[in-house]
């Protein structure tokens, strides 16, 4: 199958989000929300925001910030660099002294797409999925850059 090369652009707007942590001791996490991509000057800052439950205990509220520029580079809210988003999906990585993330997106089902991190290390050891599906009011998606 051929999947067509995403652009930034391709990401604007407001998507629903789930998420599903398993961690290898067998703790589970789900994170519901929204991402949404918003102009930031030449780039799109992606602002996911939801509710966490671990197991069984009380939600709670969460927030992540990520900048994304033409180049499909990822960074951290504070500018560090996270990775690179391969543009017809695949696989991407960040090392994090000392655990290893390995990263695969998956754009065959555009407008709905996945992201899989495997995380390895000393501190860390999980594996996350993402399901992005982006929101089908128009108005809400068609966030033009300036």
């Amino acid at each position: 199958m051929t999947v067509s090369a995403r652009t930034l652009n391709d990401f604007a707007g407001l998507w629903q989000l789930e998420r599903r942590i398993v961690q290898d001791d067998g703790t589970t996490a789900q994170f519901s929300g929204t991402a949404r991509w918003l102009p930031d000057g030449d780039r799109l800052r992606c602002v996911e925001e939801g509710t966490l439950r671990i197991n069984d205990s009380a939600p709670m509220v969460g927030q992540q910030v990520y900048v994304w520029d033409d180049d499909l580079h990822v960074y951290f809210a504070d500018g560090r660099p996270f990775h690179r988003v391969p543009p017809t999906g695949g696989e991407t990585g960040h090392w994090c002294a000392p655990d290893q993330y390995d990263g695969t997106y998956d754009f065959t089902a555009w407008p709905v797409f996945t992201v899989t991190w495997r995380v390895n290390g000393p501190r860390k050891s999980y594996r996350m999925v993402t399901r992005y599906t982006a929101s089908e009011n128009a108005s809400l998606r068609g966030i033009s850059r300036l």
